[in-house]
């Protein structure tokens, strides 16, 4: 296998010009993006749309499944987890996969079994049956990392950043329609019938991918921008470590990494699992019961079991990638100076948003004094200004980082999210502010999501594009599927009793949301740090168009 990372050209410009002659037209900012491309555009933005519409219509419902089917707060973020470890196990395959047979072959069997997922989640009559269902759904999420690779091979280096900036924005689109529409769906209709509005959507774009995208899947990137590119070669202990026998074949190796994947699924699997065993075990210690002693001890023995199985397939996973010369995971690439804290700020990115999916329809809809004992409606409308900047700061973003680079737009991000954490601790105790607060969260997870996004894009070859952007989404998808694992431990572990109707439940308390908050402060401080040593990183390596 080559090397994964773009490689310094140590010819003149001269001897560059005339081994390439889209090497000027390229690298000019007067590149002018094609029609067609803008078409691919429009069309994959309407997928993003489409997919963030079906991961956020049920949002504003997870307080009436808990309800519905009596299941505890932990059980309830498997709604968004179940869709998401799916979603992370197949997207770096799915990239893969693109890679071999072609981009668009693989776009439509994606859609088809996304399709089929939405057409039979209408019928879901329990918990199991739903959380079965949004795995089925969760397959959708690799749509993305395809939808990237197109982008990058449609769209000239300057401009990269604004095609996937407009993709961000649409998926804003979609979380707002998803919060908006969706809640008044749930409030009227049922959250049955969330599901049912989006099979004549799926079904429109499936015929709109297969009678209008058209790709030359032999070419890798029409502007030839990823053979000029300078990355971190010029690190000769990093260079020496990548460099790897370069393969004749014309042929790419058809093999699928199937033993990581199972490995790299047990992994995360149970290491969500341990958050939710963590959850009942800490319920059951604090209800004072002698009946509940055994139970508490049968959990301790379950979280032991799981931590212990947990460590091992990360182990096993690391070791198959490490030796598998088509790993589902690139360790090379993962763990590249500049790739490596670009993919944990995405991890963070992802981490943030979905804490705040599970966490905020909770806050709105508990009774007041311990919420604002709203409904579905007022649930999305409070978060409906995060969707909205979202879709503000997406295209915009993509404008500034191609601008101004990648390096300062992440850093402003990062300290926007740690300030807008760092608020919502402080100040969530009216509507108003968290709308405020989710609004300027928004703006900073936008910037760093599109420019961590960018120079991830730029520092790897285009024939890599696929696995890249693959493994780029696969770790956003790990941070989205702890987010609202963590933020239901905490409701678990911290509730108050209320007499409502009558009846004396149980609901999240103030502390649960304040250990949420710190919590995410903590985490975005740590993006910060990231930030700033990939800055230190990228000057360092000479990457082009990122400084």
């Amino acid at each position: 296998m080559e090397n994964p990372l773009g490689k310094k050209n140590k010819t003149s410009k001269r001897e560059e010009e005339a081994q390439n002659p889209n090497y000027s037209s390229s690298f000019s900012s007067n590149t002018k993006v094609s029609t067609y491309a803008w078409k691919l555009l429009v069309i994959l933005s309407s997928i993003a749309t489409m997919a963030m519409y079906a991961e956020t219509m049920l949002i504003p419902a997870i307080p009436d499944v808990i309800r519905d089917f009596q299941v505890s707060y932990g059980m309830s973020s498997w709604i968004l987890t179940a869709y998401l470890v799916t979603g992370a196990v197949t997207t770096p395959i799915a990239g893969k996969l693109s890679d071999i047979y072609g981009k668009k072959k693989v776009l439509l069997i994606i859609m088809i079994i996304y399709a089929a997922g939405v057409f039979i989640g209408g019928f879901a009559t329990n918990i199991y049956f739903l959380l079965s269902i949004r795995a089925i759904q969760g397959i959708g999420m690799s749509m993305f990392p395809i939808a990237f690779g197109i982008i990058r091979d449609q769209f000239p280096i300057e401009k990269i950043s604004i095609g996937q900036g407009v993709i961000s924005s649409m998926f804003a689109a979609g979380a707002a329609i998803g919060l908006s529409i969706g809640a008044f769906i749930v409030q009227f209709f049922g959250w049955h019938a969330t599901f049912i509005t989006i099979i004549p959507i799926s079904i429109s774009l499936l015929i709109v991918i297969w009678r209008f995208v058209h790709l030359d899947e032999g070419e890798s990137n029409k502007y030839q921008w990823s053979n000029n590119q300078s990355t971190a070669e010029n690190v000769k202990s990093e260079s020496s470590s990548l460099q790897a026998k370069k393969d004749t074949s014309s042929r790419p190796d058809r093999r699928i990494d199937i033993k990581g994947a199972i490995s790299l699924a047990a992994a995360i699997t149970s290491f969500l699992l341990i958050l939710t065993l963590i959850e009942t075990s800490s319920n059951n210690m604090n209800t004072e019961l002698p009946s509940m002693s055994s139970s508490s001890s049968s959990s301790n023995y379950q979280i032991g079991a799981f931590v212990a199985f947990a460590i091992i397939s990360f182990i096993v996973f690391v070791q198959i990638e490490r030796k598998e010369k088509n790993p589902l995971v690139d360790l090379k690439l993962v763990l590249n100076k500049a790739i490596l804290p670009a993919n944990l700020i995405i991890l963070i990115v992802g981490l943030s948003n979905f804490m705040i999916f599970q966490t905020i329809p909770i806050l709105v809809r508990n009774p007041e004094p311990l919420g604002f004992g709203a409904d579905a409606i007022s649930t999305g409308s409070i978060q409906l200004p995060f969707a909205l900047v979202f879709l503000i700061f997406g295209p915009t973003s993509g404008f500034i980082i191609s601008k101004l680079g990648s390096l300062k737009p992440i850093i402003f991000g990062t300290i926007i999210i740690t300030i807008s954490f760092i608020c919502l601790l402080l100040f969530h105790s009216i509507e108003m502010q968290v709308s405020v607060n989710l609004g300027l969260l928004a703006t900073g997870l936008s910037f760093a999501g599109v420019a961590a996004m960018n120079v991830i894009i730029l520092a790897t070859r285009g024939e890599y594009s696929g696995i890249s952007l693959g493994i780029a989404t696969l770790i956003r998808i790990i941070g989205s599927a702890i987010g609202p694992a963590l933020a239901a431990m905490y409701m678990q572990m911290n509730q108050s009793i209320l007499n409502v109707n009558g009846l004396m439940r149980s609901f999240p308390s103030d502390v649960a949301f304040d250990m949420i908050f710190t919590t995410a402060s903590v985490i975005a401080f740590v993006s910060i740090i990231l930030a700033v040593l990939l800055r230190g990183r990228v000057v360092k390596m000479a990457i082009p168009n990122l400084s």
